[in-house]
């Protein structure tokens, strides 16, 4: 999966949320606020490019100290609102 065309990651007065631009702020219309670790997976999985919610444990456990198991599970659940809230396909 990839992150939508035209949502971005974005700091509001120092809260991380994701917004749409152009065409994508027009049928979004609202910010959705990630946490510290959230924002942080976005921006990795920004950077992939293509990615799966394996990948993405994967480097939530290269970066903070955290089992394979835990970290699968808290991603997919953010990858699982991520796809309920449209900014992911």
């Amino acid at each position: 999966m990839r992150i939508k065309k035209g949502f971005i990651l974005r700091e509001v007065c120092g809260e991380h949320v994701i917004t749409g631009e152009g065409l994508a702020a027009v049928n979004f219309g609202r910010l959705l606020a990630l946490n510290e670790t959230a924002a942080w997976l976005w921006k990795q999985a920004d950077a992939m490019g293509d990615f799966s919610a394996d990948a993405l444990a994967e480097k939530l456990c290269e970066e903070y100290e955290v089992t394979k198991e835990t970290a699968l599970r808290d991603v997919t659940t953010i990858v699982e609102q991520w796809q309920k809230e449209g900014v992911v396909e």
